[in-house]
């Protein structure tokens, strides 16, 4: 600033010579910021002259000039410069104009009039800020918007920026001093002209870092916005809702009754009295306006776009379900409701602008802004229609009554979770679309068990790991059960040619031997027989009796023998881990299991036997299907509210109605 003789600035400024003035204004433009500038500035006249440059110059000298005015108005000086005529210019500009350095600088006052408070100004015209200022212009140049909204596809990333911080401005001071009834028009008009799709592709660019400030700044009003609709309540008495639950009633086709069609008055009065007519849309009641409470006009919203968009569905539907038993009939209108309350949860619409901008900042030192940005936010109609058909879709699927709705709204709400919530910050909404309609319900329920373990462990931590300990041994002691007893079972086992003549020089003409666990649990007792006979025990279980077959898998037994065995047609063999000096351990069986099922039995059954671990990858999984369908089962059957119990227990269930003769636990023991 010191470089700078600001009386000589001033005098350049009023100039006759075009390139005296614009090199003026260039050198003002980088000192103008400063606000002991500005003061010094605006004492030596400078004011007047900016504003009639503002008002008449062309070119550069006009792009440099909207830049200084723009800075003054950033350091709140200058607003005594600021009336209808300089408005209406800069409108005029932006509408007429093509320069990009002539549209930033005008874009950039426009939003400092915009934003700028009345109160406390020197200015009595209070018409002269917020957007009341440009409404008068805009009745002249009514494409303003229209333009305004075609600047954000502009290759140039700061005239971006700077379209959308007007837009930005425009809106906020629409809802906040813009009556109940004119502001949504805005937005309407705003929405209509393409400013929803026009931002949700810039959010997905790749030069995401460049606008992020004013692309933040209208995730966060289209927070406010979907809070400002939730929190209208729903009410007879105004006419718009009135005409929005007609509206959707109507869509619906009511059927008249014999006799109606010819009496206009009697076919009103006969659906004022009609007993299920709000019921039949899927409300509980037939005073519907209570039961948008929680979700307020948005909700109404969603479900007349629904309606209004799916029409032939919505139509369908509802004939569909008039032929079911009313429990059947899947509710509609609580559906759509339900859908509301989730997505404006899952978007944490409540979160404030504080809170949203402090993350920016974090996420700006990381130099990753993905988590930061949903634009599927700004998609908010298109994600209730495909949630709301995804709850039709699990609602036929499970075959759901009315008790089981709350299930069908967990079950949309990890869907939700899962698809929107996982999608990338460039996945395009129509797939997010696809998906959410091609999500298998099998895949949604054990993501829900999932989503249920981890929800116990954070509230149960070292007591649900307990539970899992304890049920694993308790699975480990029930499959070594089973694998036991298939041995006690005993089993038929095909002989090679090389086993059949293990047992002595002669050859030998068995081709089976069947293999038997002791009662006693301490003896495999085994013999080979020529074929397979009657005194095997249930002989019609097994599947291929007279062709047997020489599998790869073989389990050899060793040990002892004992010195009585003969080994020609049965004989015995210890299972004990002892060790014998004095004997020479030899192989005392040979198993070829038919299948690997029977393998595993049997390897793992005498592994367990001896109180080792089995080591088949059947085995194991069977003990892990055991041990999590075990936690699951106590899992479903405790609230999540248990794990905080203070003081007083849960009262034990009554046995009311049962004798005697039956008690069972499950996991506790009879």
């Amino acid at each position: 600033m010191e470089n700078v003789n600001v009386a000589e600035l001033v005098e350049r400024l009023g100039s006759d010579e075009d390139a005296v003035r614009k090199m003026a204004v260039f050198k003002l433009q980088n000192s103008i910021g400063d606000p002991s500038f500005a003061d010094l500035f605006i004492t030596d006249g400078g004011l007047t002259r900016l504003r009639y440059l503002t008002l008449h110059a062309s070119g550069n000298t006009l792009a440099y000039s909207l830049t200084s005015f723009a800075r003054l108005l950033d350091v709140d000086k200058g607003w005594d410069c600021v009336d209808q005529e300089l408005v209406q210019r800069i409108v005029e500009l932006i509408v007429t104009h093509p320069l990009v350095n002539i549209l930033r600088g005008a874009m950039s006052i426009l939003v400092s009039i915009v934003s700028h408070p009345s109160t406390g100004s020197r200015l009595s015209q209070a018409d002269l800020f917020g957007f009341r200022a440009l409404k008068p212009a805009i009745a002249i140049y009514p494409q303003f918007l229209e333009m305004l909204v075609s600047r954000l596809s502009s290759a140039d990333h700061a005239l971006c920026a700077n379209a959308l911080q007007l837009i930005n401005s425009l809106m906020r001071d629409s809802i906040t001093h813009d009556s109940e009834a004119e502001w949504p028009k805005f937005i309407q008009k705003l929405q209509d002209l393409g400013v929803i799709r026009a931002v949700y592709v810039l959010m997905q660019d790749s030069a995401l870092q460049d606008l992020a400030h004013p692309l933040l700044e209208f995730q966060a009003l289209t927070k406010v916005l979907l809070r400002k609709w939730r929190d209208i309540l729903m009410s007879q008495e105004k006419p718009e809702h009135r005409r929005a639950l007609k509206g959707i009633y109507l869509a619906s086709l009511p059927e008249k009754s014999p006799g109606e069609a010819d009496n206009d008055d009697e076919t009103r009065r006969s659906k004022r009295h009609h007993p299920d007519r709000w019921k039949r849309l899927g409300f509980e009641s037939e005073s519907p306006t209570m039961e948008f409470y929680e979700v307020g006009f948005l909700g109404m919203m969603d479900l007349a776009d629904y309606v209004r968009s799916h029409q032939d569905e919505f139509q369908k539907m509802l004939l569909e379900q008039s032929t079911k038993p009313s429990r059947q009939r899947c509710p509609i209108a609580r559906a759509s409701l339900a859908v509301t309350a989730i997505l404006y949860e899952h978007f944490e619409v409540d979160k404030s602008e504080l809170e949203d901008s402090k993350s920016y900042l974090m996420m700006e030192s990381r130099s990753s802004l993905d988590r930061l940005f949903r634009p599927l936010l700004l998609h908010w109609t298109r994600l209730h229609v495909a949630g709301l058909q995804a709850f039709f879709r699990l609602w036929k699927a499970t075959a759901a009554e009315t008790e089981d709705l709350d299930k069908i709204v967990e079950l949309v709400r990890i869907l939700v979770e899962s698809v929107v919530g996982g999608a990338a910050r460039t996945k395009d909404v129509q797939d997010v679309e696809e998906e959410l309609a091609d999500f298998e319900y099998h895949r949604l329920r054990e993501l829900q068990m999932e989503l249920l373990e981890l929800t116990y462990e954070d509230a149960w931590g070292q007591h649900l790991r307990q539970v899992r300990e304890e049920l694993h041994h308790e699975a480990l002691q029930f499959v070594k059960e089973q694998r036991i007893r298939c041995l006690l079972q005993g089993v038929w086992f095909p002989l090679d040619v090389n086993s059949r003549s293990e047992s002595g020089p002669e050859k030998s003409t068995a081709s089976h031997q069947y293999v038997q666990l002791s009662h006693n649990r301490r003896y495999l007792h085994f013999g080979k027989f020529d074929s397979i006979g009657n005194r095997a025990p249930e002989l019609d279980t097994l599947p291929e009796k007279t062709a047997p077959r020489q599998p790869s898998t073989k389990i050899t037994i060793h040990g002892y023998a004992s010195s009585g065995a003969t080994g020609h047609t049965k004989g015995h063999g210890h299972v004990r881990s002892g060790s014998r000096t004095t004997q020479k351990e030899v192989v005392l069986l040979t198993l070829r299991p038919s299948s690997h099922s029977v393998a595993s039995e049997w390897l793992d059954g005498l592994l367990m036997l001896l109180n080792q671990q089995p080591i088949t990858a059947e085995t194991t999984k069977l003990i892990d299907l055991v041990s999590n369908y075990g936690l699951k089962i106590r899992l479903l059957n405790v609230r999540f509210d248990d794990a905080t119990f203070a003081g007083e227990a849960p009262p034990v269930p009554s046995r009311h109605g049962l004798d005697e003769d039956y008690f069972y636990d499950v996991f506790g023991g009879a």
